[in-house]
């Protein structure tokens, strides 16, 4: 059970200070009769909630997958900066919303955002070992033996010792799929400046087994789809 002002508020992407005013108001209803108390108790699932004709539709989680576009902070707020939620719709958007994961300002590619702690939680956690594949294109090509390298684990310039990768050469030979596990500042681009290379762009296409949707434009955000949705509840069973 929640409180009215709650779903209202979360359901109808408005404030929950508007959400009250809106519940003394009467204009809110439940299962066809008008409610005025904020504090009143409803069932998400079984009772109807209706803001001035529009039926409330509150989800207690919501995931949502983004491509992020370069240029962008990966975070909750920021006074200065366009933050990933500042793309998120008014319908899909909840104040509780975090992203999972940081992405740089430019990197783009396939970012989770939810509202759920304990599964963002679950797949940040570093003993979970979560794999992260990217889209590598740098300033040079990739040496033949670098994916013996990736694969015994590195160690940084800084003396941090990296849990081992994979990295799939591509053609042309500037470019690369990596796959990590870790997610520690800056990684790739330090991983590969220990051979002298520079990173010109990086893309997230692969995140917990979930890959970057091919008609997911830069920018564009939407919720999980029924399958994408059984990938995120197979990777959180298996991550438990």
């Amino acid at each position: 059970m929640e409180r009215l002002d709650k779903i209202i508020s979360t359901g109808g992407g408005i404030s929950r200070s508007d959400a009250r005013k809106a519940v003394l108001k009467g204009r809110v209803s439940v299962n066809g009769k008008t409610v005025r108390d904020i504090a009143f108790k409803v069932d998400p699932t079984a009772d109807l909630v209706v803001l001035d004709d529009n039926k409330i539709c509150y989800k207690k989680y919501i995931y949502l997958i983004m491509n992020k576009p370069e240029g962008v902070l990966t975070a909750t707020e920021d006074k200065r900066q366009k933050t990933v939620l500042d793309l998120i719709p008014k319908e899909l958007y909840r104040k509780d919303l975090f992203p999972v994961g940081r992405l740089d300002k430019n990197t783009t590619g396939l970012l989770i955002i939810t509202n759920d702690g304990d599964f963002g939680h679950t797949l940040l956690s570093p003993n979970q070992k979560v794999p992260k594949k990217y889209f590598v294109t740098l300033d040079g090509e990739v040496g033949d033996d670098l994916p013996q390298k990736f694969a015994a684990g590195l160690t940084l310039a800084d003396g941090t010792k990296l849990a081992p990768a994979d990295i799939k050469i591509l053609n042309p030979k500037s470019t690369a799929l990596v796959t990590i596990t870790e997610g520690k500042y800056h990684q790739i681009k330090r991983m590969f400046g220990l051979f002298d290379l520079g990173v010109n762009a990086l893309e997230r296409v692969s995140f917990a087994g979930l890959d970057l949707p091919k008609d997911l434009l830069y920018g564009q955000v939407r919720e999980l789809t029924n399958c994408e949705h059984d990938i995120i509840k197979n990777a959180k069973k298996t991550l438990k």
